[in-house]
């Protein structure tokens, strides 16, 4: 009996053209779990960088004198503007009267003498007295001048006996001073003090 003949196998060239290509992939190693970064850790760098930064720049600057800050030459203290007291007045629709009393009241005469003015010399300093027409009776503390007297009890209770009017008590203010103002007889507020740790130039 004959063989069978073996049939050729013929390949169209279509088929070779779009013919799939099956690319088996190589075996790869399990990728490794990649471990992140706590957010407290970087927090905690980054406060501590800002400090470092803060620091380094407080190192760093430059501090202005507070001489160069006013324009003040250095080593050089500031001028004083006030030099002491000088004057201090008082308000009277009669400058006469005014003039009389408070001339019995520090036993001395003016030096100057005027119809606009009158100022005594007392103990350095001046007090003077000014024509007011518009004065009036016991008028407000607007500041008090407080003259210096050796006892402040006697001082006080003399006022009154040659006519000023009571406004502050003889009081102890701390560590021996003691002060007092009364009303003159004009309405000027008129204060004694007597201060054992003062001491005039």
């Amino acid at each position: 009996m004959p063989r069978p003949t073996a049939r050729k196998r013929t390949i169209d060239s279509e088929q070779i053209r779009y013919a799939p290509i099956i690319v088996k992939p190589r075996p790869t190693k399990a990728p490794q779990a990649v471990r992140g970064v706590k957010l407290r850790t970087v927090s905690i760098f980054t406060m501590g960088f800002a400090v470092c930064c803060l620091i380094a720049f407080l190192a760093g600057r430059t501090v202005i004198p507070a001489d160069a800050a006013t324009n003040t030459p250095p080593n050089m203290e500031e001028p004083t503007m006030f030099k002491g007291l000088r004057t201090v007045k008082y308000d009277a629709k009669n400058l006469g009267e005014a003039k009389a009393w408070y001339s019995t009241v520090l036993g001395i005469k003016p030096y100057f003498d005027e119809p606009f003015y009158v100022g005594f010399e007392v103990g350095g300093y001046e007090l003077g007295l000014g024509p007011d027409a518009k004065s009036h009776d016991k008028r407000s503390p607007a500041g008090i001048a407080y003259w210096g007297v050796d006892d402040a009890h006697t001082a006080y209770k003399r006022l009154i006996d040659l006519g000023a009017t009571p406004l502050e008590p003889v009081t102890d203010v701390g560590e021996g001073i003691l002060i007092g103002s009364v009303h003159d007889p004009f309405g000027n507020v008129l204060g004694v003090i007597e201060n054992p740790h003062f001491k005039a130039k």
